[in-house]
């Protein structure tokens, strides 16, 4: 389009990189506000949902070999 400015803009805080380091955050701050969010389940990859093993059955089974 016409007009559109093309410069990279932070995935986080939409603010133009002016140096490629922390591509694609503009800072070491943006980058770790992502990880904490991922870590924190704020971002979830789309999909089914997959029912994990309860720990304890998976003990009581390796016990009866």
């Amino acid at each position: 389009m016409p007009g559109q400015d093309s410069a990279p803009v932070c995935v986080l805080c939409r603010r133009r990189l002016a140096e490629d380091p922390w591509q694609p955050f503009c800072s070491e701050r943006c980058r770790l506000q992502d990880l904490a969010r991922w870590v924190d389940g704020a971002y979830r990859v789309a999909g089914e949902a997959v029912d994990e093993p309860d720990p304890s059955e998976a003990d009581a089974s390796e016990d009866a070999e």
